[in-house]
């Protein structure tokens, strides 16, 4: 791809971000409490901009890959934001100390289900 379709890709990329993250950020205003609106604002939005892309130049079979890769990438960090909640309420510790001792936990499940996705195959 020579620079001129890279470029083409990065607007692309920002255009349906764009659209999709005040698509997401409109439905977690609907929410409450507001906090949620974060949660939808960015990380549905990117994830579908770039399966759209992903779509395009490698093909669906691909793009399933991935996006069974970030269901995944997302089931630990599930886990991982239910430690770190579960700790802050029972221990009433730094909330900085307490996320960072506990990405373990999202590095480990993350590596276990990509392990046990790859020995399944």
């Amino acid at each position: 791809m020579g620079r001129r379709g890279a470029m083409q890709e990065l607007l692309v990329r920002f255009a349906i971000g764009g659209v999709v993250v005040s698509l997401f950020a409109m439905l977690g205003d609907v929410f409450r409490p507001k906090s949620f609106a974060g949660l939808f604002g960015a990380a549905p939005s990117i994830a579908l901009a770039t399966l759209g892309l992903t779509i395009a130049h490698d093909g669906k079979g691909y793009a399933a890959v991935e996006a069974r890769s970030m269901i995944l990438g997302a089931a630990a960090f599930c886990l991982y934001a239910a430690s770190v909640s579960w700790a802050l309420m029972r221990y009433k510790r730094s909330t900085l100390a307490t996320t960072l001792t506990l990405m373990p936990v999202w590095l480990g499940t993350s590596v276990g289900v990509l392990l046990l996705a790859l020995v399944r195959r």
